[in-house]
Order: C-alpha cells, then structure tokens, then sequence
C-alpha cells in the first residue's frame, strides 16, 4: 500500500471525517473508496466516448431497417409518464 499526502480544503476534510464516523469507515479508507469510484466512472465515461468514436451510422441504419414496422406488444408499450425527463 502506498502513503499520499494530500492538501484538502478544510470544508471538505470536515465533511469526510463526519461522513466517515456516521458510516463506521476510517477516512483513509473513505477516500480510497471515493478515488477508485471516481477513477471507475472516468474509466467508464472514456470506454463509451471510445465505443461512440467507432459507431457505423449506416450499419445502425440497415439495423433499424430490418426491424418489422408492427405496433407495440401491449405489455411493452409506453404509458403517459413513462418516458422521463425530456
């Protein structure tokens, strides 16, 4: 395991060390909890920006194309509100 020193606005500190005593965790361990999560999402976020960068306009065409054009089967249709935040 590696030792880092890290300077922390107070503000923040202060809240680690509450939320780490409310949660039962060592503020050690609620950081390194905190750095992998966000190294996770970045990772992810960088994974779809990739995955996006290879995408075939016309292969999803011929996709869609292929789909029948038949009304929705009644247990799969979208209700009002059904769709979110638009």
């Amino acid at each position: 395991m590696s030792t880092l020193s890290v300077r922390l606005p107070e503000s923040i500190h202060r809240n680690a060390r509450i939320y780490a005593e409310r949660e039962g965790t060592s503020l050690n361990q609620l950081v390194a909890t905190a750095l992998a999560e966000k190294l996770a999402a970045l990772a992810a976020e960088d994974y779809l920006q990739a995955r996006a960068g290879r995408a075939d306009d016309a292969a999803f065409d011929a996709a869609l194309a292929a789909v029948p054009d038949v009304p929705a089967a009644p247990d799969d249709e979208m209700g009002v509100g059904d769709r979110g935040a638009s």
